[in-house]
C-alpha cells in the first residue's frame, strides 16, 4: 500500500509500506493483553512486610504451654499478637513475577496499534531530518503546525542526532527509535511519528 511523507513545509509525496503493519488485521483482545502486562511489569513493585521469622525479639515462650488455662503460645512474633508478623504480606521486589511477552504477542500488537493510528488519521510520516534543528522553539512551531504537540517520535539514527537537542525538553513528546518502544508508548501518545527510514527500520523488526 502507498501512504503519504511530508517534509517539514507540509510538502506531500508518498512510499510504498508493507500492509503487515500499516494495514494488519486490528486484534484488540491481544493488544489489551499486552498493554495490562507492559503495565503490570512498568509498576513499582516494592512493597514488603516482616514474616514472622524476620521480627527482631525473644525466642523463648512468653508463659508456660501448660497449667495457665490459656492457649498454647509459642512467640510473640506470631502475627495474632501487637508487633508481631504479618501473615501473607506483601515479599518485596525479587517476589513478584515479571509477566512475559513473547515476540509474536509483541509483533501483532505494534502493528495493530500502528495500523489504528494510520486509520485515525493520527500517523505523521516525516522526510528523514537531514539538517539540523538547535532551537526548542522552531520544533516546538513544528510540532504545533502538524498538530503533534502530543506525541511519540520512532526515528533513524542521522534524524535523532539533528534533532534531538531541540525536543528533548519539549512536554509530552518522546523521541525514541525503533528499538526502544513498547505498545504502551503509542497508547499512552495521541500521534505517532515515524521518518521514512525509521518506516523502512520498523517494517524489518515487525513485519
Amino acid at each position: 500500500m502507498k501512504i503519504n511523507i511530508i517534509n517539514i513545509d507540509g510538502k506531500k509525496n508518498s512510499i510504498e509500506v508493507l500492509d503487515t503493519v500499516f494495514a494488519a488485521r486490528i486484534n484488540k483482545q491481544l493488544v489489551s493483553n499486552v498493554l495490562y502486562k507492559t503495565n503490570a511489569n512498568y509498576k513499582g513493585r516494592s512493597a514488603k512486610t516482616k514474616q514472622q521469622n524476620e521480627i527482631k525479639g525473644s525466642t523463648s515462650k512468653i508463659y508456660a504451654q501448660k497449667g495457665t488455662g490459656n492457649a498454647r503460645h509459642a512467640s510473640r512474633k506470631a502475627p495474632i499478637f501487637v508487633g508481631g508478623g504479618v501473615a501473607h504480606g506483601p515479599k518485596g521486589r525479587t517476589k513478584y513475577k515479571k509477566r512475559k511477552l513473547n515476540k509474536s504477542e509483541k509483533k501483532i500488537s505494534i502493528a495493530s496499534m500502528i495500523t489504528e493510528k494510520n486509520n485515525n488519521n493520527n500517523l505523521i510520516i516525516f522526510d528523514d531530518f537531514k539538517e539540523k534543528i538547535l532551537k526548542t522553539k522552531e520544533m516546538n512551531q513544528i510540532l504545533i503546525k502538524f498538530e503533534a504537540t502530543n506525541s511519540i517520535m520512532i526515528i533513524d539514527k542521522e534524524s535523532m542526532n539533528n534533532i534531538y537537542k531541540s525536543i528533548k525538553n519539549i512536554p509530552n513528546v518522546k523521541i525514541t527509535d525503533a528499538n526502544h518502544f513498547s505498545s504502551f508508548d503509542l497508547a499512552k501518545y495521541k500521534k505517532v511519528i515515524l521518518t521514512e527510514s525509521s518506516v523502512k527500520e520498523l517494517e524489518k523488526r515487525y513485519s
